[in-house]
């Protein structure tokens, strides 16, 4: 009996080690490393604009832009380009103008258009006129008072115009022929024709035109512009008038 109880007690003590074995809570495995999240690079923005946005030929624009989050820039036509700035464009026709921005987060892009217009058409005049015409559309008479040679005022005006014309068509000869009224005697009206004659010859002088380039003659009463014996027509008749010396 006692050996039974000698065999017996150390495999009762055995098991019962065995059991607290068994029952001892299992450690929690320690938590995974939290992993960090990856950055998201951002998307880049683009703008562009033209200013004025309509011109006239051979006129300058100005383009301005500016760009975020981009590594390069470039705008058609123009190459590559720092990320904001300002340019001064001379397009001759009407001009799209597109603008990329390309970054780590992707590309954007902008435009902007500038209406170009023609110049005008220059409609250039057909002179239909002979060189007659011409002179005498240019070149008009003087009109002189009552038994007087003296250059008025609205005389001096005509011939400032005269002259014009004629110095700037030097190749131009001309003859001044004085002309009086049927009043006075024939020899009076000849003299005083040529006096009107002279003074327009030197006006016209004075105002630069050659004197070589001028021939005077009196007609006195004899080629009388009007016939009537009125003061209208008297007064047509007083003059110094131009043409051509062929």
């Amino acid at each position: 009996m006692n050996r039974r109880k000698r065999i017996l007690t150390p495999v009762v003590l055995l098991a019962a080690l065995v059991a607290v074995a068994g029952c001892k809570k299992k450690e929690a495995a320690p938590p995974a490393a939290a992993t960090a999240p990856t950055a998201t690079a951002a998307m880049p923005t683009a703008q562009l604009t033209i200013t004025p946005d309509t011109i006239s030929a051979g006129d300058q624009a100005q383009l301005s832009w500016h760009t975020t989050n981009a590594t390069t820039v470039s705008i058609d036509g123009i190459g590559e380009v720092p990320s904001s700035g300002v340019k001064t464009v001379t397009p001759t026709a009407s001009t799209t103008y597109h603008l990329v921005a390309r970054g780590e987060g992707g590309s954007a892009d902008a435009t902007a258009h500038v209406t170009v217009n023609a110049p005008p058409a220059v409609s250039v005049p057909t002179n239909t006129m002979t060189a007659e015409q011409e002179f005498e559309a240019n070149v008009q008479p003087i009109f002189f008072d009552y038994d007087s040679y003296d250059i008025r005022s609205d005389a001096q005006a005509t011939l400032a115009k005269d002259a014009s014309y004629l110095v700037s068509h030097p190749n131009i000869k001309i003859v001044i022929g004085g002309y009086c009224d049927e009043r006075g005697s024939d020899e009076y009206n000849l003299a005083l024709g040529q006096n009107r004659a002279d003074a327009a010859k030197n006006a016209l002088v004075t105002a630069g035109v050659a004197a070589s380039r001028i021939r005077v003659i009196s007609y006195g009463k004899e080629k009388p512009f009007c016939t009537e014996s009125t003061e209208a027509c008297w007064q047509q008749n007083r003059r110094a008038g131009f043409s051509v010396d062929q």
